[in-house]
């Protein structure tokens, strides 16, 4: 089933009019009630009449999160505040917040690409979607909240935390859509197998998992534990929020609602715009939006794209699953490592749990990686020299995946700090050392 199928399987080339048209306008927008972007773009001597071509989006300039932070509280405001009826922000865990201001039409907007994303996870009208993103200043939660509305499907707003009751609510109320971080989502499988619960025996046929990077053998994993088909949602409180994009059962890279957000990639040294396919920085321009438009905004996330169409007849730029942020990149010893590569590895090895944590030291002058990982009942054991085995094995699936030696520990099941939203996968103990 696909939400608005003139939009989502709309013809190409009648698509790239549409995106220009809309660039052409926003651009116009930004430069003559944004002050940040009038200066920007006087900066760099472009005007909207400049734009003529899609291709000349790469002539203008980016837009970062250290940006919005400076314009911090209201600075990015294309509109009078009274035409903003609701704010959101980013956590705010590395400096002042992003603040993202919605108008009515903003809003319209975002319930309606949502309501793409929840079609696209199979739900209807008929389904009841548990909804344990969390409400209030972060996007997750009313994002999928408004999408619920558009679809008319039954939203349980039950947010994030109290597992306990997460669990009978999904019992009491046949939950057929679930909606969490993957890590989340794992622990919420971990309770209901202890409760001695079988997929079966729920009614979940999704998930739409989002919020942190997860990997293919975390989907396979989260599928087999919980019964149902585990789709991946993308979005950003700069841009919007959840819904940017999502994936489609076919599972060949999340559809991006390309009339609202202009996706390209970026290399990473060079800052040029890459072809099809090839790895990079994802930047997005949001095409429609009323209160606070943004131009070339730089995700941070390594992903790909094609504009080829999927199985599912969509026509929408696809983007590859996101295997890291050039942010949380960690160069050890000179390699550069992403969590997910390390995830990838463990989730290969029988016995293990998607459960672990990665400490970056400095002891001396070498960078040092630590690998803690939660193994299951069945594998935990008192041998030392079984666990030393073990531990080896580890160490060499991650040396095949990093092309790095790192030291491997294992821990008791259920001892690794549990996630009721993003999980910590990281520590860096280095800026400390």
């Amino acid at each position: 089933m696909i939400w608005d199928e003139k939009i989502e399987c709309m013809d190409l080339e009648e698509k790239k009019e549409l995106q220009l048209k809309r660039l052409q306008k926003i651009v116009k927008k930004a430069y003559e009630n944004v002050p940040f972007y009038k200066d920007k773009f006087d900066e760099v001597g472009i005007k909207a009449e400049d734009i003529e071509t899609l291709e000349d989006i790469a002539k203008l300039p980016f837009t970062t999160k250290t940006n919005l932070r400076d314009a911090y509280p209201f600075g990015m405001f294309a509109v009078p505040e009274d035409e903003i009826i609701e704010i959101h922000t980013s956590s705010g865990t590395t400096g002042k917040p992003t603040v993202s201001g919605y108008t009515e039409k903003d809003l319209e907007i975002w319930s309606e690409v949502c309501a793409r994303a929840i079609t696209m996870s199979l739900g209807t009208k008929g389904d009841r979607i548990q909804n344990c993103y969390g409400y209030g200043l972060f996007t997750g939660g009313l994002g999928i909240h408004y999408g619920s509305h558009k679809v008319g499907a039954n939203i349980v707003p039950i947010s994030a935390g109290n597992t306990k009751r997460q669990i009978e609510i999904m019992e009491d109320f046949q939950t057929t859509i679930l909606t969490c971080t993957p890590s989340y989502a794992l622990y919420l499988a971990e309770v209901l197998e202890k409760k001695g619960l079988k997929p079966e025996e729920i009614s979940l046929k999704s998930g739409i998992f989002g919020a942190e990077m997860w990997t293919e053998e975390m989907r396979d994993e989260l599928e087999k534990r919980l019964g149902i088909t585990a789709l991946n949602i993308y979005g950003l409180t700069e841009v919007m929020g959840p819904g940017v994009a999502n994936e489609c059962p076919e599972k060949a890279g999340l559809h991006i609602s390309d009339d609202h957000f202009y996706p390209e990639i970026i290399d990473l040294k060079t800052k040029e715009p890459v072809p099809d396919g090839e790895k990079g920085e994802l930047v997005i321009t949001t095409l429609t939006r009323d209160g606070m438009p943004i131009i070339r905004f730089r995700t941070k996330d390594i992903t790909s794209i094609t504009h080829e169409k999927c199985k599912c007849g969509r026509t929408l730029t696809r983007m590859s699953r996101i295997t890291g942020r050039s942010d949380d990149m960690l160069k050890i010893r000179g390699v550069i490592v992403f969590p997910s590569q390390i995830e990838r590895a463990l989730l290969k090895i029988n016995g293990l749990t998607p459960n672990y944590q990665i400490v970056v030291t400095r002891p001396g002058h070498l960078d040092e990686l630590e690998v803690k990982v939660e193994t299951s009942k069945e594998l935990f054991s008192d041998e030392m020299r079984k666990m030393e085995a073990i531990e080896q094995n580890i160490a060499n699936a991650i040396h095949n995946e990093i092309g790095l030696r790192v030291n491997v520990t294992l821990v008791e099941p259920e001892t690794l700090p549990r996630s009721e939203g993003k999980a910590v996968r990281v520590i860096d103990k280095r800026k400390f050392d």
